[in-house]
């Protein structure tokens, strides 16, 4: 088993994963090149742990013995010592990327995975950036790392069945439900599926067919309280597939095929009305506070449906 594993980069993304592997006993290394970037990475990884605390999903003694397992440090060569699991989650940049991988290789064993958590770069790309293209993987975590429990698992033509399967079985010791893909395709399975839906609310929005809240509402009222157990193929299987048939034929023909959002989205996008990073987007929030609130609800929300699940298979 592997003991010892290392995040290069303290994000978004990093500190959850970091946070994943810390809780499941993993000895783990959190690489960034600013001592500032890690130490506000800390905070948000035990102000997480304490919201894990408040829903009684972990212990006082759960969150200090997971914050002991976390190592600190600007210096690449002494995160990577004696680790055989990397995860790079710094910026989608391919200059970034392709300039660590490099420094990387110089310093790791020959045998040690080195998987990326990208979303933007294609496996065929990123290992145009190393020399030893067997060990490279693609594990795609979701925001927020450390409650989504899905990561999609990317691998190469060249990527060893051994690699794979290490790599499967360190996602499931951390609480993960790997998703190995057999096609490297763009957007991979997730985000395909939120981009088709995302493309339909927005049209449905432009339209003028519903409000902001109504059409969310009607997919977490609806089909999202399904899909947190069924996904949409056995939804199909359940409701029959003949009529599933009738509902996608008679359907298609009028949905959304735009290949740009509308300008009203774009409008918003140009004039910095961006979500809940800026304060306005599709929706109002009344400050930062507003923003922080519903941040921290939805959080707690995911930590309840996965008690739930969890509970669900005992």
């Amino acid at each position: 088993m592997v003991e010892k594993v290392t995040v290069l980069g303290a994000g978004t993304m990093g500190h959850g994963i970091v946070q994943l592997y810390a809780q499941a006993g993993y000895d783990v290394y959190m690489y960034d090149i600013k001592d500032e970037f890690l130490e506000r990475a800390i905070t948000r990884i035990s102000d997480n742990l304490d919201m894990l605390i408040q829903e009684n999903s972990i212990t006082t003694s759960d969150k200090e013995n997971t914050l002991k397992r976390i190592s600190i440090t600007t210096d690449l060569r002494e995160a990577i010592n004696g680790t055989r699991f990397v995860t790079e989650a710094v910026s989608e940049n391919l200059t970034i990327k392709f300039d660590l991988f490099k420094q990387l290789e110089e310093v790791v064993e020959d045998d040690t995975i080195i998987a990326s958590n990208t979303s933007t770069f294609s496996i065929q790309q990123l290992s145009e950036g190393v020399q030893k293209k067997d060990r490279l993987i693609i594990t795609h975590f979701f925001n927020p790392a450390h409650l989504v429990p899905l990561v999609e698992v990317v691998k190469g033509p060249e990527t060893s069945q051994d690699i794979i399967d290490r790599t499967v079985e360190v996602l499931r010791n951390i609480g993960k439900k790997p998703v190995v893909l057999k096609k490297d395709i763009p957007g991979l399975i997730g985000n395909r599926l939120q981009a088709a839906l995302v493309r339909e609310a927005f049209y449905l929005l432009d339209q003028g067919v519903a409000e902001a809240e109504d059409i969310d509402l009607a997919i977490t009222t609806g089909p999202g309280f399904r899909w947190a157990f069924i996904g949409p193929l056995e939804t199909a299987d359940f409701g029959g597939l003949d009529i599933w048939k009738s509902v996608v034929e008679n359907l298609a023909p009028v949905l959304s095929k735009e290949e740009k959002i509308p300008q009203f989205v774009e409008e918003k996008v140009l004039s910095g009305n961006l979500g809940t990073k800026t304060g306005n987007g599709l929706f109002t929030y009344a400050g930062n506070d507003d923003v922080q609130r519903r941040i921290t609800e939805r959080d707690e929300n995911f930590i309840r449906l996965a008690n739930i699940k969890n509970n669900n298979k005992k």
